[in-house]
């Protein structure tokens, strides 16, 4: 893998995780399910999901009529940007590499943007983390937007990334918890709101991208020790956030491409992980790698997926919604090897914090970090995301866990169907994106057999 690697650690499946991997499986039968429909979202079941259900349609109107009342305000220029852009844009120049997937059936998954179609040697040396940036940069390639020379840029990594040069990243998917998520929704509000003013259609204003709103910072505990102490919270909760909640009920209503998961549901990175996370995207006949951007430090916590994300603030959010692409530095990525098992009686928490301490020593700000070796075979995917929800701790703008066999099982664990995860792996192995460490070791036999792998340890 290129990069600098950081160096070991010993790790394996212990009690702990095993327990968490369980505790996960049992999630999908014990919690009322979010609906993976884009359009809205809602839950199944009784308590807090009923409380959702009732809540008025009057007061969801009261509160849409109060929101556009209060925030008119001049059309953001991101949506001035995408109007632009819309009229700027011509074909895809990279449209030759695209390809069909077939099934296991004789069918076809759809098409993708095929990174060995490129022909290019770079792209075999470039980190996984590396290759979902320039899948990006190719299906979004523009001529206005991205162009050809961002492309180039990102083959050329070895080269580019230590000179620090900028690229353009267009996220599949944007994430928000409620108190950062709200004040998008409001702006959304108030350009409807503006649109309407300027005799436009305002059901035109919708995010251009997948968008999850994620209810989750406002619970308190108020009653404890009692059998319906979770009913009574919840109560308390919605009576004193009932404007507030009705706004974003009305906004999984009104937007397209926007879900709103009620309160009750669960932690926003919980639920991303189980719920929301689409490993790789299958949208009107196009196959992709899931990425996102949150408005969450620890939205990190998706790399132990091999999903790439992370925090960003509103405004980069609001802007990612509207279809512009975030202009980022191309960055470095520091390889960390992992080998061997953990031995009894260490924990996976005491792995967190070792690998938090090295990498801190070795210094990694701004840098992604990309978990490989031997050692990945023997680590649960609970103990990859606790990892990679770290990343803020270590400094680095990602932690990631490429996709392997691990993660396919999670997806079948957590609830995803057996035909999207045979979708999934199939996307990846064709596109370069899946690590298959059975093929790693094969690889590496056969090198020391033939006396052509360097071993510094020997």
């Amino acid at each position: 893998m290129s990069g600098a690697t950081t160096g070991a650690a010993a790790v394996a499946p212990v009690a702990a995780s095993a327990t968490v991997s369980h505790r996960s499986s049992s999630i999908a039968s014990d919690r009322p399910q979010i609906s993976q429909n884009l359009g809205s979202a809602w839950v199944t079941g009784h308590g807090q999901a009923s409380l959702w259900r009732r809540m008025s349609s009057s007061a969801t109107i009261g509160c849409a009529n109060v929101s556009q009342r209060l925030l008119a305000r001049p059309v953001p220029s991101a949506y001035i940007l995408t109007r632009k852009a819309s009229s700027s844009a011509s074909e895809n120049p990279f449209k030759n590499i695209l390809t069909d997937l077939p099934s296991s059936d004789g069918g076809s998954y759809g098409k993708y943007y095929s990174l060995p179609a490129l022909n290019d040697p770079r792209v075999d040396r470039l980190p996984y983390s590396i290759r979902i940036l320039l899948e990006s940069a190719l299906r979004n390639c523009d001529n206005f937007q991205v162009l050809p020379a961002d492309v180039e840029k990102i083959l050329d990594w070895e080269k580019t990334a230590p000179q620090q040069v900028e690229i353009p990243f267009k996220p599949a998917r944007v994430l928000l918890q409620d108190f950062t998520g709200v004040p998008a929704v409001v702006d959304l509000a108030a350009m409807r709101d503006a649109m309407k003013s300027l005799g436009g259609d305002p059901n035109a204003i919708n995010p251009q991208v997948p968008v999850d709103l994620v209810i989750d910072h406002s619970v308190q505990v108020d009653v404890a020790g009692s059998a319906n102490a979770v009913e009574q919270n919840m109560q308390f909760e919605f009576d004193r956030n009932s404007e507030r909640f009705a706004f974003l009920k009305w906004g999984a209503k009104a937007f397209q491409n926007m879900r709103v998961v009620p309160p009750g549901s669960g932690i926003v990175h919980q639920v991303n992980l189980e719920y929301l996370a689409r490993v790789v995207f299958s949208h009107k006949g196009l196959l992709y790698p899931d990425s996102l951007v949150g408005t969450d430090s620890h939205t990190t916590m998706i790399d132990g997926l091999g999903v790439a994300g992370w925090g960003v603030g509103g405004i980069e959010a609001e802007a990612t919604m509207l279809g512009q692409p975030m202009s980022m530095v191309l960055p470095e990525v520091v390889g960390f090897k992992l080998t061997g098992k953990l031995q009894p009686g260490v924990t996976a928490t005491d792995l967190v914090l070792t690998c938090t301490a090295m990498l801190r020593q070795h210094g990694v700000v701004g840098k992604f970090v990309e978990f490989h070796g031997d050692g990945m075979r023997h680590l649960a995917l609970a103990d990859r995301a606790t990892i990679a929800n770290m990343a803020p701790e270590y400094g680095a703008t990602m932690g990631f866990f490429p996709v392997d066999d691990a993660t396919l099982a999670y997806l079948k664990t957590s609830g995803r169907d057996e035909s999207t995860v045979k979708m999934v792996e199939a996307y990846l192995r064709a596109n370069k994106m899946f690590v298959d460490y059975n093929e790693v070791k094969m690889v590496e036999a056969s090198l020391r057999a033939n006396k052509m792998f360097v071993d510094y340890n020997e």
